[in-house]
């Protein structure tokens, strides 16, 4: 039998999932063991204890001068920024999208326009956005939406360009306007393409955020992890890493469950 035609089970590709996790861990532990036998204060490679005393402190204790604790601080102020960026971003690009790939004249005006901010690095922006935002939140989302909206309108307005045109054909032919065509053919077809972008735009808008907030924040799990390393506190940077990793594999799933049940058609083939 060929190698492409070997289909796992459920349980069997779960296991293979976890076993290069758990190599991992367990490569780490074999290699934090070793370093702390030669060198009981090293920081570069903390022991699973001093992470779970240093973050207990964090999790657990408020903080002396604000009175909250501080991970779940972190945390809330992270994911709102991330929320109102992502929020923005869709519904900008699902809009755009749509007009885009549907009227040929804004496409050929506005398209040069789209590739040639989608093509800028976000983070060279980032300067010019705290002079014209300040250093408060608003230019913390606006590096978010920068950085993934420019794509996501071309992936979206791509698709929309790329429906059948025997649809458009039809539906104009019983007399369906610029309007009913983007609402009633266009939309309900696009819906999982834009769920399929915001999920494949996640990595990039965390990053995003991380550099927004090290660079000017006084919250934020991007701020924690910059202020802790000047410490060399990896028994923090090493969990705060963990957990931003854990939650964005929390938003894919969701964002991917809420795909397969509420766009089924759209996964039949799998």
């Amino acid at each position: 039998m060929r190698l492409v035609n070997i289909r796992p089970t459920r349980r069997v590709a779960a296991m293979l999932g976890a076993t290069p996790l758990l190599l991992l861990v367990l490569a780490y532990l074999i290699a934090s063991a070793s370093r702390h036998a030669l060198n009981p204060a090293d920081k570069i490679l903390p022991t699973p204890e001093a992470m779970l005393s240093a973050m207990r402190m964090l999790v657990m204790l408020p903080d002396a001068m604000t009175g909250e604790r501080l991970f779940w601080s972190d945390t809330f102020a992270s994911l709102q920024r991330l929320g109102i960026g992502l929020g923005i971003s869709t519904i900008s690009a699902l809009l755009a999208g749509l007009v885009l790939g549907l009227l040929p004249a804004v496409r050929a005006t506005l398209g040069p326009l789209v590739t040639t901010v989608a093509v800028i690095p976000p983070v060279a922006l980032l300067p010019i956005l705290f002079i014209v935002f300040g250093l408060g939140e608003s230019a913390k989302v606006a590096l978010i939406v920068i950085g993934i909206l420019p794509l996501m309108i071309r992936d979206i307005a791509a698709h929309v360009e790329a429906l059948p045109t025997e649809q458009m054909i039809k539906a104009q032919t019983l007399g369906a306007s610029s309007w009913q065509l983007a609402l009633r053919v266009a939309l309900p077809q696009v819906m999982p393409r834009l769920i399929h972008a915001v999920r494949l735009s996640l990595g990039p808008a965390w990053v995003f955020l991380i550099s927004a907030e090290a660079i000017a924040s006084d919250v934020g799990l991007g701020y924690r992890i910059f202020l802790v390393r000047r410490y060399l506190s990896m028994d923090i940077i090493l969990p705060y890493v963990a957990w931003i990793a854990l939650l964005a594999i929390a938003m894919d799933w969701v964002l991917r469950q809420i795909s397969q049940r509420g766009f089924a058609w759209a996964h039949g083939a799998r």
